[in-house]
């Protein structure tokens, strides 16, 4: 980028934010702070009014702005691209905001290159292997827990957690969100539980953002996922070790991951796959559907329980066809 290019996305930086600090500036276009120096004395000579010093930061004076900002081909592609993810990846709330955002980038395109771009948003899908059922059962809750927390509003929701049988009414005070594969997850501080928790939005059936402000100060955002991370590490994790047939490796995909996957190793005839599972319940489970082709090398009380599932299923299947 030269210098020109690069003056100019730093006074639209500038414009991002209330305080942008000459390290962001540094990081962002992979420069030394001397040449961020030089570079924001350049703006000032040019007459941009810029309050700050090196050290604390860099801020516009109230009420500049730039006139309405030309995006590149490359950028307008970008947001195609994202839009279609967001379409997926979120609520239709959400997804509406971000189509109305859209249409003000197309909105400074050349006739030309707003051709170009209708014609590229026919050539790019993003499909769902999920069933349709499950594609439309999310809630459009983003943007009011979004509204929340900026606002710092305490929320009631109605949540059915996986481990209940009944929905329950809480009462929370939101700290943040995060995607985890394709769920969306609140990181909240529960007032019927006194401490914080992780909340799926997806089984969020009620939501209302209340008028009463978040009555204490939470831990930054990122210090509360470390603090989730440290425990899920702190809990009592059984090693697993199976060995499964070659052939059928190619069917696990991504489930491994779900299941505390480690380290994997390769003999003549089997894949020796080395786990650390915090539920052998549900190891027993998945390892029913492939373990005619597998086998257990530890735990015993692994291949007990699986034993007992399948004592408990031929048990059921009996009955069954006797009642046939």
């Amino acid at each position: 980028m030269n210098r020109i290019d690069r003056l100019t996305a730093i006074l639209i930086q500038l414009q991002s934010k209330p305080l942008v600090r000459a390290q962001e500036i540094a990081d962002r276009f992979d420069i030394s702070l001397r040449t961020v120096y030089r570079d924001i004395r350049a703006l000032e000579e040019a007459g941009v009014p810029l309050i700050g010093e090196a050290g604390s930061g860099y801020s516009l004076m109230e009420g500049y702005r730039l006139p309405p900002v030309m995006f590149t081909p490359a950028e307008a592609r970008a947001f195609l691209a994202a839009e279609k993810l967001i379409g997926k990846l979120t609520d239709s709330g959400m997804h509406s905001q971000y189509q109305s955002a859209l249409f003000k980038v197309k909105a400074v395109l050349r006739h030309s290159e707003k051709t170009a771009l209708n014609m590229l948003e026919e050539q790019i899908l993003t499909r769902s292997f999920l069933p349709a059922a499950d594609e439309t059962s999310a809630r459009d809750h983003l943007q009011p827990i979004l509204g929340a927390i900026s606002g710092k509003r305490l929320i009631r929701m109605t949540y059915h957690a996986i481990s209940r049988h009944r929905a329950e009414v809480r009462r929370i005070e939101p700290v943040g969100i995060y995607l985890a594969d394709t769920h969306w997850y609140l990181v909240a501080f529960c007032q019927l539980r006194n401490d914080y928790r992780n909340f799926r939005t997806d089984r969020i059936t009620e939501l209302a953002v209340l008028p009463e402000m978040i009555p204490r100060v939470h831990p930054p955002f990122k210090t509360l996922m470390k603090q989730f991370s440290r425990d899920r590490e702190k809990k009592s994790a059984q090693e697993i070790v199976i060995r499964i047939e070659k052939d059928i490796y190619k069917h696990f995909g991504t489930q491994k991951y779900y299941m505390g996957y480690v380290s994997e190793s390769e003999t003549e005839q089997f894949i020796e796959m080395h786990f650390l599972c915090t539920s052998l319940e549900g190891f027993a489970r998945w390892f029913m559907l492939f373990g005619d082709r597998a086998e257990i090398v530890r735990p015993d009380s692994l291949k007990k329980r699986i034993s007992e599932l399948l004592s408990e299923t031929a048990a059921r299947l009996k009955a069954d066809l006797f009642h046939a």
